[in-house]
């Protein structure tokens, strides 16, 4: 089992780096963070993050296809890829929803599987070739050429997946593997290893040779009750994302999230956190101590196939920065990576 940091880097850069250092000397497989707007700049973090680390990967997790043009992506992947000594990867998507509706993009309009499905073709032929001619449906090109050239022999390229069956299919059929965002039941995972195994079964993989990821908002302290309450705060912002037949896999109903997700909406955080019951939250996070959160990770995700628990780390400075809340007692970012090193990551050598 790989065990992976993602961040959402409105931290301090200085933090976001320290921790960066942090994750590298512990041994974690890798960094991701969001390619979005609404962050600091994630190419610029982990540029500046590789000279002072030595073994962990980097890259988005996830980029989309819609807002960012695949070839500057695969530009991006293959420059850092060169600074890091061949440790950059890619996970691509069609974008956060809510940010595309800022730009006034309705997402559902971008036939999203088939663009991001393309947009990997793209990057794998221009991170190979160094040269693509392209003729799609999205995304077209005559002879365009990059001097930035990766130095892995295969610099991987994934796809994010979160709704249907053939999200999952797509993303083992066509890339390196699937990172599956916020679920968090064995039904949720199962449901993904099905569809991953068809994909690859087309493909002639083994579907346990691609990267089979569980993105999950995590938090881990002594005190049980801290740590699920941080992850209380967060579970209203992430669930606006989720569609309705993934909330329904994660046994929760549509209803339940609606009128949390129309408050957040509207800018009322602390409604939306209020709204946010500990039943709720329990279902749409893992949070607790190190033995709460081996627990439901075995059971709810590892038993069903995934090999990469990729872990969206939140602390009191995340749930201020981005909810507005206080909070008390819940270990820094830093020490919940120890925490993670020390208590749980050992269960599942």
């Amino acid at each position: 089992m790989k065990f992976s940091y993602v961040m959402l880097p409105d931290y301090p850069l200085t933090e976001s780096l320290a921790s960066i250092r942090k994750a590298d000397e512990l041994g974690f497989h890798a960094v991701y963070a969001a390619d979005e707007t609404w962050h600091k700049d994630l190419w610029l973090l982990f540029a500046a993050a590789a000279a002072d680390t030595s073994q962990i990967r980097m890259g988005p997790s996830v980029s989309g296809v819609v807002l960012r043009e695949p070839t500057l992506i695969a530009q991006a992947a293959a420059t850092l890829d060169e600074l890091t000594g061949g440790r950059a990867e890619v996970v691509l998507s069609s974008g956060n929803f809510g940010l595309l509706a800022q730009y006034g993009i309705d997402w559902s309009k971008t036939k999203p599987l088939s663009r991001v499905k393309e947009g990997v073709e793209v990057i794998r032929t221009l991170l190979d070739d160094g040269v693509i001619t392209h003729e799609g449906e999205f995304f077209n090109y005559t002879g365009l050429f990059t001097f930035a050239r990766p130095v892995q022999e295969r610099l991987p390229v994934k796809m994010g997946a979160m709704k249907g069956p053939k999200s999952f299919q797509v993303s083992a059929e066509f890339s390196d593997g699937c990172h599956h965002a916020l679920s968090y039941t064995r039904e949720a995972y199962d449901y993904m290893i099905e569809h991953c195994t068809i994909g690859a079964e087309r493909a002639g993989k083994n579907v346990q040779d691609l990267d089979l990821g569980a993105w999950i908002v995590f938090s881990v302290a002594e005190d049980s009750a801290k740590a699920k309450d941080a992850a209380r705060s967060m579970v209203g912002l992430y669930a606006s994302s989720m569609p309705h037949d993934q909330l329904r896999r994660n046994g929760v109903e549509p209803e339940e999230v609606a009128p949390i997700i129309e408050a957040i909406g509207a800018g009322d955080m602390a409604k939306g956190i209020e709204l946010t019951t500990p039943d709720l939250a329990e279902r749409l996070s893992v949070a607790g101590t190190p033995e709460e959160c081996v627990e439901k990770m075995q059971t709810q995700i590892a038993a069903a196939g995934v090999n990469h628990m990729i872990l969206a780390i939140t602390d009191a400075s995340l749930v201020k920065a981005l909810m507005g809340r206080e909070i008390e007692g819940v270990p820094d970012v830093d020490t919940q990576l120890q925490l993670i090193h020390d208590r749980v990551m050992p269960a599942f050598a």
